[in-house]
């Protein structure tokens, strides 16, 4: 069997070159600890949002004409991220004007843009009113921007000139004008036709 050159007992020929070549050997071997993950934490500089903003207002144009304007005390910019998104974990105020200049009101208690997808979560005391008179209340809404439809798995309350729906799921057009609803939790306010 042969020794390893750092313990050969033939290289230090007195005790005191053993006890040395010894403790370094423990010393090494037990002061090595893997910290692999530690390390992947510390460095972990893509967790980190691109940048942070308090008290926006963002207006929103195309050819000179106001489409929405947002305010929220924080926004959170992650579009950086791999699937990127930009948060706002204070909430949010939006206006959105019609080509009439009427406005939708919305806000929610906390929201979420995921930029690649065009589809904003908002969450917490969802309210939406439209200036037809609709009223939408819920916890949580999914916004699909590009194709102007709104959606929710959980409870909500919608109340217009023609109905006043309380349910779950609900999928709709911006406009409300197409709704469907899953199971009703309430009743439903339908005026005959004469």
């Amino acid at each position: 069997m042969t020794a390893l050159p750092y313990l050969n007992c033939n290289m230090y020929p007195n005790s005191i070159a053993k006890n040395y070549a010894f403790s370094l050997l423990a010393l090494l071997t037990l002061s090595c600890k893997n910290n692999f993950e530690d390390v992947k934490r510390i460095n972990q500089f893509d967790a980190l949002p691109v940048g942070e903003a308090d008290t926006i207002r963002v207006v929103y144009t195309d050819s000179a004409q106001t489409l929405a304007i947002l305010t929220a005390p924080k926004n959170v910019d992650y579009t950086n991220q791999p699937f990127p998104y930009s948060e706002f974990p204070q909430g949010l105020e939006v206006v959105f004007y019609d080509q009439n200049d009427k406005e939708t009101y919305v806000k929610a208690d906390y929201g979420i843009m995921y930029t690649r997808t065009d589809v904003v979560d908002l969450q917490g005391n969802v309210h939406i009113t439209t200036p037809e008179g609709a009223d939408l209340k819920t916890n949580q809404l999914y916004w699909d921007v590009n194709r102007e439809w709104v959606f929710t798995e959980e409870n909500f309350t919608f109340k217009n000139q023609e109905y006043d729906i309380a349910a779950t799921t609900l999928d709709a057009s911006r406009s409300f004008n197409k709704i469907t609803t899953g199971p009703l939790i309430g009743s439903v306010l339908v005026k005959e036709a004469q």
